[in-house]
């Protein structure tokens, strides 16, 4: 699992398109499980991004594409980043009968 936690700059030019991106390219990364991200009001985003084991995670840090976003994010799009790589031993979760979320809603 990466944490990544994000302070953006004023200057977001292509920031978006890029992050889209960004997004579809680590879907084909294999070992790839998906994502969570929030965003605060004052500008603080959290991406949590999940992998399989360590060489997925290393295949999408050394990605030529991703790097290539990483220096402009450095360059231009953030004030400040942290990355924390952890391993996930456990996890579960809850959805509320009914929520249109939930796998069973109708």
């Amino acid at each position: 699992m990466a944490v990544f936690t994000t302070v953006g700059t004023q200057d977001q030019n292509d920031y978006s398109e890029t992050n889209a991106r960004m997004e579809d390219l680590v879907k084909d990364v294999p070992g790839y499980l998906g994502m969570d991200h929030a965003q605060t009001p004052g500008g603080l985003g959290i991406t949590v991004s999940y992998f399989r084991d360590a060489d997925a995670l290393t295949e999408w840090r050394t990605n030529a594409e991703h790097r290539a976003a990483q220096k402009r994010g450095q360059a231009e799009w953030y004030q400040s980043y942290t990355l924390h790589v952890a391993k996930v031993e456990r996890s579960h979760g809850f959805i509320r009968a009914g929520d249109p979320r939930s796998p069973t809603a109708g």
